[in-house]
């Protein structure tokens, strides 16, 4: 019986010391922070933790910086990181960096780390570029890359380009920088020329970012890009010609074939001719219009032709 009584109490005091944080009212009041019991009762049915507003309020009041607890617990039901937002205002306020606190909850709950922001704009971040290639006006391909100093700008840390941004409008503004130099030899000699360039160009308009010095920390030569396209366009001009050539060799080949089949077809008129000098003779000679002399001057004529033909080819004359 006794020991039922001791387990019942040992769990209502569990119950009390949970719904009523004795501790963190405790804890608040040593530290100057003022708090009532039945806030912090509230705060636990409203769901919100109460260790994390007492924490909060603590470090804020501990470093000069007044909060209110409903713009807190308000921040805290939003989705917000309330501690990293403390940790923010307390960091810019020693570092003598303007944040207000409707600032710092709008950064944090726009997705940003509000509390390195402001650690980056008391120590700036370096930024190395990947391998930037351009090529300049003479055609050698360069490849550089580049170290990016910059720190966060506090007031365009909401809505404003992140790091992918800033890196793209920098790999730009080195392309533009070698393309418009008349020799990669006087890039190679005055690398500084293209940060001067570049920084020039204001790539950080916004950005979260604030550009502070766009340093090249290495530049490699390339192929010749331009010789390249030479040897491309001699190459083309070359099957070109290629193929201009070949469309006349053809068409020369369909007009021999030509002329050939039209030598056939006359060669078949005169055969055909030939065949019919016989039936003429013979009807001649019916009607009495070739008599037999006539036919034997005819046919010697005729022996005469070959004889003529023979002795004009000596090759064909058998031995």
């Amino acid at each position: 019986m006794y020991v039922v009584i001791i387990v019942g109490v040992i769990i209502l005091l569990w119950l009390l010391l949970y719904l009523i944080p004795i501790g963190l009212w405790f804890q608040a009041l040593v530290s100057g922070v003022r708090i009532s019991l039945l806030q912090l009762i509230f705060m636990r049915w409203r769901k919100v933790p109460p260790s994390v507003i007492v924490a909060a309020m603590i470090e804020g009041d501990k470093a000069g910086i007044k909060l209110n607890r409903d713009d807190l617990e308000a921040h805290f039901l939003a989705g917000g990181k309330v501690a990293q937002v403390v940790h923010a205002l307390v960091s810019a306020s020693k570092a003598n960096i303007v944040l207000p606190f409707n600032m710092a909850t709008a950064i944090d709950l726009a997705g940003r780390d509000v509390f390195e922001a402001v650690q980056m704009s008391v120590n700036p971040k370096v930024i190395d570029t990947p391998p930037v290639t351009a090529v300049a006006k003479d055609g050698i391909q360069l490849i550089s890359k580049a170290r990016v100093t910059v720190r966060a700008n506090i007031r365009q840390l909401v809505g404003g380009a992140g790091e992918d941004t800033v890196l793209a409008r920098v790999g730009e503004g080195i392309v533009s920088s070698i393309g418009s130099s008349d020799n990669h030899k006087r890039v190679l000699e005055n690398p500084d020329f293209i940060s001067r360039v570049v920084l020039e160009k204001g790539l950080d308009a916004g950005t979260a970012f604030e550009i502070l010095s766009i340093d090249i920390a290495d530049i490699d030569i390339g192929k010749n890009i331009g010789a390249v396209l030479q040897i491309d366009q001699a190459n083309a001009d070359k099957n070109i010609a290629q193929a201009k050539a070949e469309e006349r060799r053809a068409m020369a080949v369909a007009l021999e074939q030509e002329m050939v089949a039209k030598a056939q077809e006359a060669r078949a008129k005169v055969i055909e001719a030939e065949v019919k000098v016989p039936l003429a003779i013979a009807e001649a000679f019916k009607s009495g219009n070739l008599g037999i002399m006539d036919y034997y001057r005819y046919k010697n004529i005729e022996a005469d032709t070959n004889m003529r033909d023979s002795l004009s080819k000596p090759g064909d004359k058998k031995k």
